[in-house]
């Protein structure tokens, strides 16, 4: 096989719909999961289906990587999707760093080298802030953090960097909170507002910086297609939202009041250190993507809420 796509993290809700997309439009999509049936089974299609592990540095699927277009690396084990334990933070980590490492020494070992990587990361490079008001907006040019997220991503990057002297193009893609019905922050707050108990998170003053599911996908499709596209690019909507902004706009769309804020001491029952980030966000702005003339889908909050909770998507 040559000229094909390989995928991480494609049974994941970015990861599927992308390999969704790109099978729709006629390309040769290998999948790297961990359970080959339970991918097949959830995106058909694909030109095949093969096993990997974050941790694994050998086997079957090195030899995909060989010929392949473009990897497209979005495997991570979920942050805040449970209680944060040391264990819990060293498995996130570990999930990010080695599974890079280990995909840039696949591709090092090819005789014929992806013509691009693009590796996930996210926009908590830039650290965390309680309010939109504490920083300006923070393009791809601004410093990183020193949390623990931003070291998560600044470590994620340095493993992919390695990857741009073997002559592929490197696209570092900072991902913001991607909205969609099928997992992640809106699925989260769409329960309770549909039981009349919604509201913001936090102090409500966070910044949010997100982005709608398909235009992130479109991002991901444009990087693949436009050579221009290198370093780092900040997957977000052209203007970032306040928590209480987000929850109105939310109980808009549903029909339903943003009454019922959910307080800090809530969320550090439920998440413990974790919550510190829930209720931080960053006021992240999409230059690369406007600087290549990107045309985002779903630009304005309201309407992009408005119509992920009617298509369920």
């Amino acid at each position: 096989m040559e000229g094909h796509i390989v995928i991480t993290g494609a049974t994941g809700v970015i990861g599927a719909e992308l390999a969704r997309r790109l099978i729709t439009r006629g390309e040769k999509v290998v999948l790297l999961v961990r359970s080959t049936a339970a991918a097949q089974a959830k995106v058909p299609g694909a030109a095949a289906y093969v096993h990997w592990d974050a941790g694994l540095a050998s086997g079957d699927w090195v030899s995909s990587v060989d010929g392949a277009g473009a990897v497209i690396h979005l495997a991570g084990k979920p942050l805040l999707e449970a209680r944060w334990t040391e264990e819990h933070k060293k498995e996130c980590y570990n999930s990010r760093i080695e599974s890079t490492n280990n995909m840039v020494a696949a591709i090092a070992l090819a005789k014929r080298k992806p013509e691009v990587f693009i590796s996930a990361s996210a926009i908590g490079y830039y650290g965390s802030f309680e309010e939109c008001s504490d920083t300006a907006e923070l393009d791809e040019s601004a410093p990183e953090g020193r949390d623990f997220l931003a070291e998560i991503c600044v470590d994620w990057e340095k493993a992919a960097i390695p990857a741009a002297g073997y002559g592929v193009r490197l696209v570092l893609l900072r991902t913001g909170i991607v909205l969609s019905t099928k997992g992640g922050m809106l699925q989260k707050m769409i329960t309770p507002f549909s039981f009349f108990i919604g509201g913001p998170v936090g102090s409500g003053r966070q910044c949010l910086s997100w982005i709608h599911l398909d235009d992130e996908i479109n991002c991901i499709l444009a990087i693949l297609d436009d050579s221009r596209y290198q370093g780092a690019v900040n997957a977000v909507a052209p203007q970032p939202a306040t928590m209480n902004d987000f929850a109105r706009e939310l109980g808009h769309v549903m029909g339903r009041p943003s009454l019922i804020p959910v307080p800090k001491i809530a969320v550090q029952l439920l998440m413990g250190e974790g919550a510190d980030y829930a209720v931080k966000g960053q006021r992240v702005v999409p230059r690369a993507l406007e600087r290549n003339g990107f045309v985002f889908r779903h630009p304005d909050l309201g309407p992009a809420l408005g119509d992920l909770v009617a298509n369920e998507s």
